[in-house]
C-alpha cells in the first residue's frame, strides 16, 4: 500500500500531500474505482456537488470503514459549494445537501468552487445561461458566502474551509478579512500552467495549493523532455510531472478510473528530481489554461484576469 505524506494546515488538521480527483468517476465503475482507490493508500478524494458523484464517493468511504479497511479519520473528504448557491441563505442547504448525498456526519474540506455567483434557479439547474449562451452571474461577493461557510464550521458540518479558482487579491481578500482563514485554495496546476508565483504568494499566507488537471489531460506524455526525464528515473511520464508539482509544494489531485494509473499516479514518493530535471520542468510552462471559464467572463469576480 502507498504511503503518502501529510501537510499540516493553518487549522491545525492534516491534509495527505497527494489525492483522487473524482470527477466524471459515477455508478459502480465510479464506486469500484474509489474504492480501489482506497485499497492502494489514498486517503484524499475530492469531489464536489457539480460533479454529481458525491453519493458515490460517500457509498465507497462507508464501505471501507464498514470493512475495517479505514476509520473515518483516517479520510480527508472534500465537496464543494457550487455558485448557485453563493447567497448566504444558500450555503448551509447547500453544505446539508452535500452531506446527504455523502451519508457521511461532516465534510473535512469544503472550497468555495469559484469566486462567481451564479443566478439560482432551482437545484438541478447547474448552469444557467444568458440569452447569449453566457453564464446567468450574479455579483453576490464571495465575501459574505466565505462568512456563511465560517458558520458551518460553527456548526461542526465541516472541520476545514477552503477556496477554489481564486486569483492572488481574492485570496489575499479573503485571509484579510474573514474570522476563519481559507486552509486551501484548489486550482489548475500542471507543468503546463505551474502557478509558481500563486504557490509562492499562498504559501506566505499560509494557505496550500492543490492542484486540478495536474496532467493537462495528458498533453505532456509525448513531450521529449518529459520521457527522456521519465526513461532516466524509470517512471512513467505521469509520475514525472506528479512529482515535479509535489517538488513545488503543490498538491495533485490527478482523476483516472484506471486501477493501474491510479496505483502508478500515487507511487511518486519513492524518488525526487534533481535540480537539473526541475528546470527542465520548468521550461514546459506557458501559463496556459485548459479550464478558462470565458462563459463567465463578463461576471463581477471572475478570477482569471490577473497574471495570477
Amino acid at each position: 500500500m502507498a504511503t503518502v505524506p501529510s501537510i499540516t494546515l493553518n487549522n491545525g488538521l492534516k491534509m495527505p500531500a497527494f489525492g483522487l480527483g473524482t470527477y466524471g468517476l459515477k455508478g459502480g465503475e465510479g464506486i469500484a474505482a474509489i474504492k480501489k482507490a482506497i485499497d492502494i493508500g489514498y486517503r484524499h478524494l475530492d469531489t464536489a456537488f457539480l460533479y454529481n458523484n458525491e453519493q458515490e464517493v460517500g457509498e465507497a468511504v462507508r464501505d471501507k470503514i464498514a470493512e475495517g479497511v479505514i476509520s473515518r479519520s483516517d479520510m480527508l473528504v472534500v465537496s464543494k459549494l457550487w455558485c448557485t448557491f453563493h447567497e448566504p441563505e444558500r450555503v448551509e442547504y447547500a453544505c446539508r445537501k452535500s452531506l446527504e448525498n455523502l451519508e457521511l456526519d461532516y465534510i473535512d474540506l469544503y472550497i468555495m468552487h469559484a469566486p462567481v455567483g451564479f443566478v439560482y434557479h432551482d437545484d438541478e439547474t447547474v448552469w444557467p445561461k444568458n440569452a447569449d449562451g453566457t453564464q446567468e452571474t450574479n455579483d453576490v461577493d464571495y465575501l459574505e458566502t466565505w462568512r456563511a461557510m465560517e458558520k458551518l464550521v460553527d456548526l461542526g458540518l465541516v472541520k476545514s474551509i477552503g477556496l477554489s479558482n481564486f486569483n492572488s487579491e481574492q485570496v489575499d481578500r479573503v485571509v484579510n478579512e474573514s474570522r476563519i482563514k481559507p486552509v486551501s485554495n484548489q486550482v489548475e496546476c500542471s507543468p503546463m500552467h505551474n502557478q509558481k508565483k500563486l504557490t509562492a504568494f499562498c504559501k506566505e499566507r499560509d494557505v496550500v495549493l492543490v492542484a486540478y488537471c495536474p496532467l493537462a489531460r495528458q498533453q505532456l506524455d509525448a513531450r521529449k523532455e518529459v520521457q527522456d526525464i521519465a526513461a532516466k528515473y524509470n517512471k512513467t511520464p505521469a509520475q514525472i510531472c506528479l512529482r515535479y508539482l509535489v517538488e513545488l509544494g503543490v498538491v495533485p489531485i490527478p482523476k483516472s478510473a484506471n486501477e493501474e494509473r491510479i496505483l502508478q499516479n500515487i507511487s511518486i514518493f519513492d524518488f525526487k528530481l534533481s535540480k537539473e530535471d526541475i528546470k527542465a520542468m520548468d521550461s514546459l510552462n506557458t501559463n496556459e489554461r485548459i479550464v478558462k471559464f470565458s462563459d463567465a467572463k463578463h461576471a463581477k469576480y471572475w478570477p482569471f484576469g490577473l497574471e495570477f
